[in-house]
Parts: structure tokens; sequence; C-alpha cells
């Protein structure tokens, strides 16, 4: 049992395992203490009461129940867990989208005394050692990890060694395929949870549409009474539209910023807006810092770390920025340009007024970045010909119907990107093509820490005998060996991972180090469903569908910025809540602000002579590079989808293979909507 005494935290003792035993799953149990949650709450947390759903959620976790806890951005929904993950007796595993969402929970448990950790790939060796090392022991009561953690056989192999109480899936929209951020690897979280027998789920969001509700709720069997959500509406947020072309957004920018006071954030789409946007605003006297992806890691974190502390008044950022940045004062979030769904536009203005207090939410709006956000739409749907080529790809590798894959590679082959590629994996399972059997690294290096006599020595029996035969069936070069898999099985007759339990078990012992290397998945192939003649046609059409369905969010988004009725309570309403006021009093339109949206001036196409002549170029530069391919794998690099691609300044992995973006007119129509861009395409090609 875990018990606090202020905030010293004292953790529950389990012995060390051996490398070769795994522990039975638990019973679930529940803390005598969860009676007397409110008391918890003041003494770990410091808080004299509950916000409306924390304390529903959590007294239905510990009778029990798995729960989906739906609440507004900035409304205490980690809490949910939090509280509830001290009053269990085994681990809590949470699983997160994003490091600063990590790094910033993490940060808020140290500070309350409860043992805490993650493992993900900043951590060194040593430090991956002793997080698992503490989980073991049951020091540590709540491990965060990202969901593509799970593909990592040697944590699965660590995980399955440890009672696990509950699983927390942060972000959990992330599991539906109508969630505006779907992720494919979310899809496997319920055999996840199965397979490691785990007896209670939570799930968390605050963007859950009414489908989305029901497709989370059904994919972990969540009862209809224990799914919490609260109103979406805040009163504290004044929603405003204003529409203003390119050539006085800037200016428009200065006026509103000069007009607020703290803290405050602007989005932008691209990461060189976010250089000149910051770059504007510090040329007038704002203490403005860009911040995106593209910038050193460093880097990020100390303009994070100087924002949170109050040193930086303005972030201009992608949406790389605001998860995990829990700063209750921001007074104003400013979007520069269109986000890129409505769900997106709630998650980032969610980001102001934590504190309650008033704050201001503002979108300078035209329709000059509209094609920007849809191109992020068509770069990701696969051409029927990389579809065919994965087909083909699983039936010709496929051996005593296993399949191994190394997403990179086929990626690179099929020149569908890794997003959309994983989507198309989950389909294929999801069809009954394929079935996740397991994943491992296909390369393993280890370094001797202690001789190998000294090693031999603190084994005995059947287990020295087996640490024997891995030695003696690694092959080293000098410093590192690589252990040979195959003639392990074959000499000792042992399973794979009993093998991989005792390399990382060597590894917590100081005995030897360990890398890992090139993640292969393996799946077992019904090849009769693989062979049916349609199969790529049904995946292809799902991925139009889906196409179309992110494009028709997008007009949506538009359609919503051009209301003629308060935005704060439509914008409820889209999320499943009718309990909002039909009028808020506060937002643009009840102001008698309606917005109209429009293009800054009319778009000039290149001349067609022009666009004929890059058309041409990028033929014969990519004819010239797939000469000794096969006839699928020239289809693919020389489609008109490829050429459109390249007109529009639209990235794919085959363009980054043969240097293709380096020819002259990339991007010279990326001012230009998509749909347009392939039209025009078509026309001239069929001239030619």
């Amino acid at each position: 049992m875990t018990i606090f005494s202020g905030h010293k935290h004292i953790g529950l003792n389990v012995s060390a395992l051996h490398f070769f035993v795994t522990l039975p799953p638990s019973k679930f149990w529940v803390s005598e203490m969860h009676s007397d949650l409110h008391a918890s709450l003041k003494e770990v947390f410091g808080f004299d009461q509950f916000r409306s759903g924390q304390e529903q959620t959590i007294r239905q976790l510990l009778k029990g129940s798995s729960s989906l806890a739906i609440f507004p951005t900035g409304s205490g929904k980690s809490l949910c867990y939090q509280l509830t993950a001290i009053h269990l007796p085994h681990l809590t595993l949470v699983v997160s989208p994003l490091l600063a969402l990590m790094n910033d929970q993490l940060s808020f448990l140290k500070q309350q005394g409860i043992a805490a950790a993650s493992i993900d790939s900043t951590l060194t060796a040593e430090q991956s050692r002793d997080v698992m090392s503490d989980v073991r022991s049951g020091k540590i009561k709540i491990l965060m990890v990202s969901v593509e953690r799970f593909k990592n056989e040697r944590f699965r192999s660590f995980i399955q060694s440890v009672s696990v109480s509950m699983l927390v899936i942060d972000e959990a929209h992330c599991i539906s395929e109508w969630g505006h951020n779907f992720r494919p690897d979310y899809l496997k979280l319920p055999a996840y949870r199965e397979e490691l027998k785990i007896p209670l789920v939570l799930l968390l969001t605050a963007t859950a549409t009414r489908k989305v509700k029901k497709d989370m709720a059904k994919k972990f069997a969540i009862h209809e009474s224990d799914i919490v959500q609260t109103g979406f509406y805040r009163p504290n947020l004044d929603l405003s539209v204003i529409p203003v072309s390119a050539e006085h957004k800037d200016e428009m920018l200065n006026h509103v910023v000069s007009q607020q006071q703290g803290a405050g954030i602007v989005y932008v789409t691209l990461q060189h807006s976010a250089e000149q946007v910051a770059e504007f605003l510090r040329s007038k006297q704002v203490n403005a810092m860009a911040y995106h992806a593209g910038l050193p890691s460093d880097l990020r974190q100390q303009i994070q770390s100087d924002f949170m502390q109050g040193e930086i008044q303005v972030v201009v950022a992608t949406i790389a920025f605001g998860m995990g940045i829990d700063k209750s004062d921001i007074r104003f979030v400013i979007h520069y340009d269109l986000p890129k769904s409505i769900e997106n536009y709630s998650q980032e203005i969610g980001r102001a007024g934590r504190d309650g207090y008033q704050s201001r939410c503002i979108t300078l709006a035209n329709l000059d970045g509209l094609n920007t956000v849809e191109n992020f739409v068509y770069g990701d749907t696969p051409e029927l010909s990389g579809i065919d080529y994965v087909i083909n790809s699983i039936r010709s590798e496929c051996q005593n119907s296993q399949w191994e894959l190394q997403v990179l590679g086929l990626s690179n082959d099929s020149n569908i990107r890794q997003l959309p590629l994983k989507t198309l994996l989950v389909q294929l399972e999801l069809l009954g093509v394929l079935r996740p059997l397991y994943a491992y690294f296909a390369e393993f290096k280890i370094k001797l820490l202690k001789s190998e006599d000294d090693i031999l020595a603190l084994f005995s029996g059947e287990r020295r005998n087996f640490v024997a035969a891995i030695f003696a069936n690694t092959t080293f070069k000098k410093v590192w060996g690589n252990p040979n898999f195959e003639a392990l099985f074959e000499s000792y007759q042992c399973e794979r991972s009993r093998v991989v339990v005792a390399l990382e078990y060597l590894q917590e012992q100081g005995c030897i180090a360990l890398e890992t290397k090139r993640i292969t998945e393996v799946f077992a192939v019904n090849t009769s469903v693989l062979s049916e003649p349609d199969l790529a046609m049904t995946l292809y059409n799902y991925f139009i569908e889906k196409e179309q369905k992110e494009i028709a969010r997008i007009a949506t988004l538009v359609r919503f910025f051009e209301l003629p009725s308060c935005l704060s309570h439509h914008l409820a309403l889209y999320f499943d809540d009718a309990n909002s006021p039909e009028n808020c009093g506060h937002c643009s339109v009840c102001k008698g602000q309606i917005a109209k949206l429009a293009y800054s001036s009319a778009v000039q196409w290149p001349e067609d002579m022009q666009i004929s002549l890059i058309i041409n170029s990028i033929e014969q530069h990519l004819t010239e590079k797939t000469s000794g391919l096969s006839l699928l794998e020239r289809s693919i690099a020389l489609s008109q989808e490829n050429t459109s691609r390249f007109l529009a300044g639209i990235s794919v992995p085959i363009f980054n293979r043969y240097k293709t973006r380096k020819l002259q007119g990339f991007g010279v129509c990326v001012h230009m909507r998509y749909e347009d861009v392939r039209s025009k395409v078509q026309a001239l090609c069929s001239l030619s």
C-alpha cells in the first residue's frame, strides 16, 4: 500500500524479478483510502475542492469501472488519474502523445511528492535502466510512455514483468478514426490492454464529438453511464474573428497585441512564418520568440521555460507548441493563420485563461492559407499504385504465413508517407489480412562491462548455462558483439523473448551495455484474404473517403468562422454540449461583427508553357532515376499525382529518394488549391 505523509512518498516494495519469471496478472484491488478522497486532494495536491467531473470520474475508477472523461482544455483532466493512481496498489501506465506533455505532468507530480517517471528517447541507457529498476521495485507509481513504445520488444518484455493497475490514455481522441488527430498505433491499445491484462482503463480528452465519444467508449467497452462529460463552454474566453487581408495582417496583429496585457501565443501554420512573425513583433518592441519543430531541442526547451517564467511575453508557434503548456495566465491566443480544424482551434484557444480570468481568442482570418491546410491532407493520400506495391510486397515476402516489416524502407519504396502507411497497415488488420504478432529489433549489440567469468559467477545451475550459451553465440568485434539469435535458438531451444529479458536483466545489473536498432514488426498473413482481387481498390477508396472527410472538416471550419450567430454556443454544440447559452454576449458575432472571409487577391497562375516545361523536366529526371526498376516501381514514380504534388510543393518519400525537390519549379503553384493544380496537370498532359 502507498502511504503519503505530507509530501513524502513511501513506495510499495516488490522484490526484483529473475529474468525468466513473469508475474501473474494481479487481481483488481481498491484502496480503503478511496472513501476519503477530499483528504488526499488537500494533503497531496493542495486543492480544497474538486473541479466539475473530477470526483465522479475518480470514484468510478476506484469502484473498478473503466471510464471516459471529456473535459475542456485546462479543466483538470490529469488529476483524475493522478489522484486515482496513489490509491491503487500497482503501477499506473500513462500513454501520452507528446514529450512536452509528459515533461509538464512529471514536473507537477514531482512537486507533489509523487514518484513518477517516463521512458522516452531522451533518456540514456543508464537512465532507462534506473527507471525500469524503480518500477520493478515499486518505487515508481506512475510511468509515462508514448504509444510507439509498445512496439519495442524490450519495453513489452519489461512491462509484462510488472503488475499494472490502470492504463491511462491521454488525448484519447487519437484512438478514433473519426477524431481529428487519428493515430494508427492508438488502434492497437485495446489489444495491448488485453495482452497485459490491465483491469482498469481511463480515457482522457478535451475534444470529442458525439461520434468520436461513442467510438472511443466502444473500443474499451466503457459503459455509457461511465462517460463523464462536463460543459464545454468557458465564459471567460472572448472569441473574435477579424477578416483581414494579407497586406494588412501584420499591422492588425501589432494593433491587437498592443492592446493585450500579459502573456500570449500566436499560432502560425509554417515554420518560416513563425520566424518572420516573431521578428516583426520584436521590431515593434514586443518581447516575442519563434517556436517550431525545426529548432534545436535545447533551444525549444529554453524558450518554453522562459515563457513559463514570464521572461518572454509572446511565443509565435506552430502547433508543435502548446500541448503540455500548463501556464494558467495566458491572456490571449491569436491565430495568425487558419487552424487545421475546429478541434485544433478549440485545443489551441483552450490554453488561454486557465486561471478563470478574462482572455481573448482572436483569429486573423482570410482564405489565403486554405490551400496550405488542405495540402497536408492531399499529401497523405496514397496512390493506387503505392497500395498495390505494399500488397505485392506482402505476397512476395511472406514466408510460412508470416511477414516482416520495416516501415521506413517500405515507405520509401511505395512512396507512401509513414503515417498513412501505418494507417494502411491498420486497415489491413481490420480487413483480416494481417494480424500483429510481435516486434523485435533486427540488431542487438552488447558490450561486456565485467569479465565473462565474473558475470557467470553471479548465476548457478540452468541460469548459468543459459547465460553462457548467450555469450557462446555472440560474435564480438573488438568491444561490441552481436548475439546470433538463430544459432542460440538451435543450440539451446529457447524462446526469443527469454533471450531479450536476459539481456535486459544483465544490463540492469551493470554486467553489459545493450544497444538496439532497426525495429521490425512481424505479422501473421491470411493469404486467402490477401489474394482478393478488389483488396487494393477497397483500401484506395478508404483513403479517398478519408481525404474527402478531412477536406470537408476544413470547410466546416470556414463555415464556423462565418457563422451569423453566437460562436461560443456553436463551438459547444459541435462537441455535443447543448447546455451553453445561445448568446454568450462577448464573442465577435454577439457584438454584431459577423465575419466574411475572402482571398486577399486573385492568385495568378504561371504560364502554361512554364508549367509544361517543369512537367517535362520532372518526368525526364524520374525516368532516368528509375530506369532499372520494375514497371510498378516506375509507375509509382512517374504518376501525374507526383507531378501535381511537385508543382504544389507537397513532399513525398520519392522526392527525397531521388532528390527531386532540388529541381527548378518545386512549389511553383504552392498558392493554388491542390484540386486546381491536379486539373491543370491533367489538362496539359492530355495535350502533350
